[in-house]
């Protein structure tokens, strides 16, 4: 009887059996070949401005109501920063009046307004220079329903007509120069900018990640076959995985967006590589006492898959969590993230068993694991020296764990609780200039304005209130305001003239919490003088719009989500953790602990970017992006653990299963951790803050997971809590008794 028809599971003599690997990897290939051929590819249909508000927010409605009633100032705009050391001069000023003339009478793409400073005779627009001389801010208003590409080639448009209008490109001139430059600045400049970062991040992204994968992978194994293995499965799931979100996007049931692509990418990497490895140790570590491969291969299967399918739905389960956000940035991940983790599990339970059984111990060349006879028979045959047979060694971790799990419960916690201390000290911002490379242009043209003029002239805030015809005076009540720097004339609403508006300039970064927290206390001011006017009902018929005011209900509605995800992922776990391994002690700690490692991992990353990197606050949706993150992941690797102790619980004593299973899933469940890790920290090399910092952050916790809380943690609770870590689950009772000789640490299994 041929080895390939061992009675295995049924799952690996269909993937893996002597037919079934073969049409295993036809079947992917040909679903590769066919979806990438007739569905679109998940890059062709990334949106460049999908909201990320619902239309129920006061901001939304605001902006809505903006554009209806005051259609001459509707849409985004990009402020033109206009300076020279020396000072303008009446030619530069000649040139800028030009220009708008042109674009007046001939618009740029997707242009909808444009200041009539050509309307003005120089001396008047010499008013509007900065106290120096040296600035002139003009801005040039685009549809706000426009995307990034199309609010690009506008822009392009205008700098191709500024370069031929100056004779030079004043946009490229560095800032230092003493000649003129230009920037780009404002909403439409910083989504560009924030656009163009992503794009610049996805190839190198994707190019700096299977690098990084395969370099730890030959490190580790120090076998070529066996490092390209992982990166095939997972590059035949993204090939997969590409199309299928392609069609979804194309059919209008998701959005895609590249931030979400570029850390999808990541996540298929390193979980897609953890989990191949989960297979692939256990394949090697029986391929040194079976002499079949076949069979090696079935038992790797059986005893591995449950483990992978178990890790592998929770971190879907957890995923798709982030559906009840109401943050679109939070919305657009679920989908994306979650399917691409399904695809990869299901590579890793049929084509990674496929491609083993085709290489066969092979895959581990040039360090092929053989068995002691193969190894005698071989030896034999080249005529060289028997080899001894290898005393099993015993894991040091295991031993330490087993015999001392109060000392190692002691450590583990005091220096995850230290840690985690440090995240009451983190400061939040929620300034997306704050992570762009200071000499991005939009960022360079904020600091030209915050220099010459005030920084809330970036981004004003629109004030709207409904006056029903009595007389009020909104503009000297917002001038009085101690953190207002100017207000506009008002303006009278196109359709219904009972609407009065007045833009303010805050005194400061109109992009920062201060700016954010003072939306309240302005809505409160626009409310009183409509109440001292006698309109009722006064707070209702306040609206204010903007980016500040778009960035405080981000946060509203970001805090709204963090109440509802977290407690919704933390339960979700917490049944599936439950249903697998049917103790109720088990499922508690293990939430615990990876809870703990959570902020721990916050406390170690604010550390890394406060102290180390000089950063004064981390982005603001950072931690439930970590949250999700780490949660499921690090259940993955304590899944494949106690999957190990519970295993072996059945046919040794309980502190014999842990020292064992510490010892056999250390290996992998390091290699698997130092990759994922690596993955994500190679988010820390690109040049957007946000992504540097998350990638810092999930690493850290990654590491933790998989140094401290994986080895040393979990299993000294198992040893301390002894039978009752099973409770009330059944398990066999395999000598509770210790083999005689052999001394029990104190612990609740004495």
């Amino acid at each position: 009887m041929s080895d390939s028809s061992h009675k295995g599971p049924l799952l690996g003599r269909w993937v893996a059996g002597k037919t079934g690997r073969w049409v295993t990897l036809l079947i992917w290939i040909v679903a590769a070949v066919i979806l990438n051929l007739v569905w679109p590819s998940v890059n062709s249909q990334e949106v460049g401005n999908a909201p990320n508000l619902p239309d129920d927010k006061p901001s939304v409605q605001a902006e809505a109501l903006a554009a209806k009633e005051f259609p001459n100032a509707a849409g985004v705009p990009a402020l033109l920063v206009w300076h020279k050391d020396q000072g303008l001069a009446d030619e530069d000023l000649v040139h800028i009046q030009k220009l708008t003339a042109a674009w007046e009478s001939q618009p740029l793409p997707e242009q909808t307004f444009v200041a009539p400073y050509h309307k003005m005779p120089v001396q008047a627009l010499k008013a509007q220079l900065s106290e120096d001389g040296s600035t002139l801010v003009t801005p040039v208003f685009f549809d706000s329903s426009a995307e990034t590409e199309e609010l690009k080639q506008g822009v392009d448009e205008l700098q191709k007509q500024a370069k031929t209008e100056f004779g030079s490109d004043v946009f490229a001139e560095a800032n230092d120069s003493n000649n003129l430059t230009a920037r780009v600045t404002g909403p439409v400049g910083i989504s560009i900018d924030a656009t163009g970062l992503f794009q610049n991040a996805d190839v190198s992204l994707l190019i700096a990640t299977v690098l990084l994968v395969l370099i730890f992978l030959l490190l580790i194994y120090r076998s070529p076959v066996l490092a390209l293995i992982p990166l095939i499965a997972v590059g035949f799931a993204y090939m997969v995985v590409g199309p299928i979100l392609g069609f979804m996007a194309q059919q209008g049931w998701i959005t895609i967006d590249q931030q979400s692509i570029s850390i999808m990418t990541v996540l298929l990497f390193g979980a897609g590589t953890d989990y191949c490895l989960f297979l692939i140790s256990h394949f090697r570590q029986l391929l040194h006492v079976e002499k079949s491969k076949w069979k090696a291969l079935f038992q790797a299967i059986s005893g591995s898959s449950g483990a992978i399918a178990m890790s592998g739905f929770t971190v879907v389960i957890s995923l798709l969590a982030l559906l009840l956000a109401e943050t679109g940035s939070y919305h657009r991940f679920a989908i994306p993230f979650s399917l691409s983790i399904f695809i990869m599990g299901i590579a890793s339970l049929t084509l990674v068993p496929a491609l083993l059984s085709i290489f066969g111990r092979v895959s581990f060349f040039p360090f092929i694991p053989r068995t002691y006879d193969m190894q005698v028979e071989r030896a034999k045959a080249k005529n060289k020296p028997v080899p001894q047979p290898k005393p099993r060694k015993e894991s040091w971790i295991g031993r330490i764990v087993v015999t001392k799990p109060w000392a190692v419960l002691g450590v583990a916690v005091i220096l995850l609780g230290v840690l985690a201390s440090f995240s009451t000290q983190i400061k939040f911002t929620y300034d997306i200039l704050s992570s762009f490379p200071k000499d991005m242009p939009s960022r360079e043209g904020f600091a030209t304005i915050g220099e010459q003029f005030s920084e809330g002239e970036l981004a004003p805030v629109k004030i709207m209130v409904d006056t029903e015809g009595k007389n009020v005076d909104l503009k000297t009540a917002m001038q009085k305001l101690d953190y207002v720097d100017q207000v506009s004339d008002p303006q009278q609403g196109f359709e219904n003239k009972q609407i009065s508006a007045v833009d303010v300039e805050l005194r400061m970064n109109p992009y920062s919490m201060e700016a954010m927290n003072h939306i309240p206390d302005l809505k409160e001011a626009a409310g009183q003088v409509l109440e001292q006017a006698g309109v009722a009902n006064a707070a209702d018929k306040v609206w204010i719009s903007g980016q500040t005011v778009d960035q405080y209900d981000n946060k509203q509605t970001g805090d709204r989500d963090d109440k509802i995800i977290i407690p919704v992922v933390i339960g979700l776990i917490t049944l599936l953790l439950l249903v697998y391994l049917r103790s109720i002690v088990a499922t508690v700690y293990l939430i615990a602990t990876v809870v703990l490692s959570f902020f721990s991992a916050l406390g170690l990353g604010w550390l890394i970017v406060h102290y180390g990197l000089g950063g004064d606050a981390i982005q603001g949706a950072i931690p439930l992006y970590s949250f999700v993150f780490l949660v499921a992941l690090g259940e993955d690797y304590n899944i494949f653990m106690i999957s190990s102790i519970w295993s072996k619980r059945k046919k040794m004593p309980l502190k014999q299963a842990i020292k064992e299973g510490v010892g056999e899933t250390s290996s992998v469940i390091t290699s698997a951790g130092l990759i994922l890790a690596g993955t994500f920290a190679v988010l820390a090399t690109l040049p957007i803050q946000v992504l540097v910092q998350f990638g810092i952050i999930t690493a850290a916790g990654v590491l933790l997971d998989t140094f401290i809380v994986r080895p040393f943690l979990v299993p000294a609770i198992t040893t301390l809590l002894g039978r009752w870590a099973f409770w009330p689950a059944k398990h066999v009772e395999v000598a509770d008794i210790e083999p005689a000789g052999q001394k029990t640490p104190a612990s609740l299994d004495s």
